[in-house]
């Protein structure tokens, strides 16, 4: 049984955990997800069941990237990836601080859609990285094409600081600080007290 690393309690939606990637159980599975069509920004629609065997024992390997499995209710519904962006991803293309951690986020394909899952798990995911007090600011790079992440990024805090010609895509660098999500999660609680859908 692999360990359970965070658990967080929606007050709508109810449980979510999060647990290491295990290459070698979890590949068939993850192939399912980030070659399916509604993954195209994951870049790896192409992706053989070997390759993404490969991929994800290089991050368990790696000192700078670790991969997460994320729960709701006990089942498996998506994927987390963590990095060292003086490192990887975004080594020389930005000032990094130290305190900076950059973080990739995928759902698992679903039959019927949930309102409010995605940003169930995208506060999920912030909390478990904010849980780490080394942690001051949470780093993304998604593709500037991808409209629905970027209102979630906004949803939880993220400001646009600029845009970044990168090999595979033309990315938003975007920051959260842990005051900046705090923020955002406390405007969250009051609109859903005053009835407002978010």
């Amino acid at each position: 049984m692999t360990e359970t690393l965070f658990r967080r309690t929606d007050a709508v939606l109810g449980e979510f955990a999060v647990r290491p990637v295990d290459p070698a159980s979890d590949a068939a599975m993850l192939h399912g997800w980030v070659t399916h069509e509604k993954a195209a920004f994951w870049l790896m629609q192409d992706a053989s069941l070997p390759d993404i065997e490969r991929e994800y024992f290089s991050i368990a390997a790696s000192p700078h990237h670790d991969a997460f499995i994320g729960l709701y209710e006990g089942r498996p519904a998506f994927l987390i990836e963590r990095y060292d962006p003086a490192h990887i991803e975004l080594k020389g293309l930005y000032p990094a601080v130290p305190g900076d951690v950059g973080m990739h986020f995928l759902t698992a394909p679903a039959g019927e859609p949930v309102h409010g899952f995605t940003l169930a798990v995208i506060t999920t995911v912030m909390e478990m990285l904010f849980s780490d007090p080394g942690v001051r600011r949470v780093v993304v790079e998604p593709d500037v094409r991808n409209a629905a992440v970027h209102r979630l990024n906004e949803a939880v805090g993220f400001e646009v600081v600029e845009t970044l010609a990168k090999p595979e895509k033309t990315a938003y660098l975007s920051v959260c600080t842990r005051e900046q999500f705090e923020a955002a999660v406390r405007s969250s609680v009051r609109g859903a007290t005053r009835g407002v859908t978010r």
